[in-house]
């Protein structure tokens, strides 16, 4: 039909046209041909007025079954303001997103949100504070297990030790002592950030604590590695192996307490924030509370098919369009691409043939990321090598 739908209109016309005629021939003489519509009809034998619903029935398959052809050549005509193919190896749709790709962040434990202390775009440190899950049960688990550890180190205390054995002890405390101030520097760098972000308290009073913060860790990692230096030194005695137990129990409560705490995971910009207070969360929920990434960079994550892939190189220069700006071009470069291939998922199309429906990620950083948001779709044109 879409070769041959053309070809039938004359014929039908034809067939239409010699009917009339046949008919308008009446006794070898002309017979007059009325304009009126009831006369016409009383003039035109019962045969003729049989045959022409049909040849109307037969127009209007025809232009049913057309229509759809044309109007799909017409979609798959390429736009007057379309860019050259000629140009292009490939062309691939894509979303823009930070450098640093999406972050999304999740709860690790089941528990109702007391607090959020951010907002789309505000701009976080790395191990800020994000959320705060209820922790009232834990920090009172952390407060007896510090009493059961310093209820131990003062009997372990009433007996004297000597030689090797005393160096392991005072080794053992200060590893105590620093893991200690970890956390309590932790917990100054919490309260100067929110009194940063809440109450406008001075930049120059969080970047005090973060440097604090940083000494005390720094001061842990080294009385650690001292205690592993250690060698020939003697089994701890049953009071010591308490005492050890007791501050076991104290960093595990500890430990659970931080859980607690949703942090960032990197210096970034926050993108969304879907965590409310009271509600409950968990592990298994499909959409993050928090999202952020670095954007003072933007990329694309490309998807190209996987027949085309092997067209792409790094290093390979491209340009970006989105339809939100007309015509502008963007230019940028294949920085990497994915070892595997994946379902398409960005651009997704049921029209496409089975060959098409997998595809191969590529990443392109933007030289110029522009006024490009984070999310935006775009379309990815990777330069053939006659016009690199």
């Amino acid at each position: 039909m879409e070769h041959g739908g053309p070809c039938i209109l004359p014929i039908l016309k034809r067939m239409v046209r010699s009917e009339e005629a046949c008919y308008a021939d009446v006794g070898h003489g002309v017979l007059p041909q009325p304009t009126n519509g009831p006369f016409l009809a009383a003039m035109i034998p019962p045969t003729r007025n049989a045959l022409f619903p049909v040849a109307v029935g037969v127009l209007a398959l025809f232009t049913i079954s057309v229509a759809p052809v044309s109007i799909g050549r017409a979609q798959d005509r390429p736009k007057a303001n379309a860019p050259d193919d000629r140009r292009w190896q490939v062309i691939a749709p894509g979303e823009v997103e930070p450098v640093s790709g999406e972050i999304k962040i999740g709860s690790s434990v089941v528990g109702r949100i007391a607090e959020v202390t951010v907002k789309v775009n505000d701009r976080v440190f790395a191990g800020e504070l994000l959320v705060r899950l209820e922790d009232d049960d834990l920090k009172a688990r952390v407060a007896v297990a510090e009493a059961q550890a310093a209820l131990q180190k003062r009997v372990r205390n009433d007996k004297a030790a000597e030689g090797r054995a005393a160096d392991r002890r005072k080794a053992e405390d200060a590893v105590a002592d620093a893991e200690k101030a970890v956390v309590d520097a932790q917990s100054a760098v919490d309260r100067a950030a929110a009194a940063v972000r809440d109450e406008g308290a001075p930049d120059s009073t969080l970047t005090a604590a973060r440097t604090a913060l940083s000494r005390a860790q720094d001061r842990l990692k080294q009385q650690q590695e001292a205690l592993r230096r250690l060698s020939n030194v003697p089994l701890p005695t049953q009071i010591e192996g308490q005492l050890n137990v007791a501050r076991g129990e104290l960093a595990y409560a500890n430990a659970n307490l931080e859980k607690m705490r949703i942090r960032a995971p990197i210096a970034g910009t926050v993108l969304q924030v879907n965590a409310k207070v009271g509600e409950l969360t968990s592990p298994s929920l499909p959409q993050p509370l928090i999202s952020l990434g670095e954007v003072s960079a933007l990329r694309v994550r490309a998807e190209v098919g996987e027949l085309n892939i092997g067209s792409i190189k790094v290093g390979q220069p491209v340009v970006v369009r989105a339809a939100a700006f007309n015509e502008r071009e963007f230019a940028g470069k294949v920085s990497s691409v994915a070892p595997g291939v994946e379902p398409r998922r960005t651009g997704a199309d049921a029209r496409r043939p089975p060959s098409d429906s997998k595809f191969v990620q590529v990443f392109v950083d933007l030289i110029d990321p522009g006024p490009f948001a984070v999310g935006m779709n775009v379309d990815v044109y990777f330069r053939s090598d006659a016009t690199q």
